[in-house]
């Protein structure tokens, strides 16, 4: 029997993303809501409680909107919204952030898919706290920068159509970006980092860098202590994070933030140098990939009981 799996919010960015990944499995009816009616409550409504699984991808408060109408006690949701993923009755989307994570997601009724910036930060942080590296207490900055399909249909017009757009466009500079409760909470941290964000002047992929200063530690790691830490943990979960071999290298001639495109692969760095006690952590992926998505596809997996990487690429 196939599950009913109806998309929310399918004519946007994510939706139809998740659409496109879906459209040739057998074992999913794809349930749809005719273009005039998507603001119908009523219609949404009948929708989303003959859903199996309802996958919303609305603004924050059409996603509360829409948990709202569900009214029976068996569709389960995957919001990729902001509006649950610090909410404790909500299992938290990030399949590889701890050896139970997966587990957790395949029993949850309520599942919120991570935003696309805190995901490579708690892939790279988490770890080096839960090994004891770097303390939770420990001051630290997130620089990145996501193709401009990040910031939605209004975002996406504004590059395509412009004649000259902007190549580097940082912002969030009043450092209140809707991701840090996300990043702060599920990264363990005590205190919320610096982040600044920012867009590039091409469609999609990301990179999340995290420099580290371990001089300031009570214990300075050395980089391979970092890397073996990342490595252990990831060697331990199911998905696909990746962590790159440890080199002491000035460039590397194909680090991209577009290189994984159309996948829901993640990579991970770790880059030092141990006579400045000084380290820089990236986390490369599809801001539209794993970073939405491709996240929810896997999740969407996860609770159907199937393998994790069924219909992650994209064509």
């Amino acid at each position: 029997m196939s599950v009913r799996v109806f998309i929310d919010g399918e004519a946007g960015t994510t939706g139809l993303q998740i659409r496109e990944r879906l459209a040739e499995r057998r074992d999913i009816e794809i349930l749809s809501i005719a273009a005039e009616r998507r603001k119908d409550l009523d219609a949404r409504a009948e929708l989303l409680n003959s859903a199996d699984v309802a996958i919303l991808c609305l603004p924050d408060a059409a996603a509360l909107e829409g948990v709202s109408l569900i009214k029976n006690e068996t569709t389960r949701v995957i919001d990729a919204s902001s509006a649950h993923r610090v909410d404790p009755d909500w299992a938290y989307g990030f399949p590889e952030m701890t050896r139970d994570q997966s587990e957790i997601i395949s029993k949850a009724r309520f599942v919120s898919n991570p935003g696309c910036y805190p995901q490579g930060v708690i892939a790279t942080v988490r770890p080096l706290l839960e090994a004891g590296l770097v303390p939770s207490t420990h001051a630290l900055t997130v620089n990145a920068i996501s193709g401009y399909s990040g910031g939605g249909r209004q975002m996406i017009e504004s590059y395509e159509s412009s004649e000259k757009p902007s190549s580097f466009w940082p912002y969030a500079l009043q450092f209140g970006h809707k991701h840090l409760p996300e990043m702060q909470h599920y990264a363990d941290l005590a205190h919320a980092p610096l982040f600044q964000p920012s867009v590039g002047n091409y469609a999609q992929g990301m990179m999340t860098f995290v420099p580290l200063q371990l001089g300031q530690l009570r214990t300075v790691p050395k980089g391979k202590d970092l890397h073996a830490a990342l490595a252990d943990h990831f060697a331990s979960v199911n998905g696909d994070v990746e962590v790159a071999p440890f080199e002491s290298v000035n460039a590397i001639e194909d680090l991209s933030p577009e290189m994984f495109n159309g996948t829901n692969h993640m990579r991970l760095h770790v880059f030092a140098n141990d006579d400045m006690a000084q380290a820089m952590l990236v986390a490369i992926y599809d801001n539209l990939g794993k970073g939405a998505s491709g996240a929810a596809v896997q999740n969407l997996n996860i609770m159907m009981g199937l393998s994790e990487n069924v219909d992650l690429c994209v064509a």
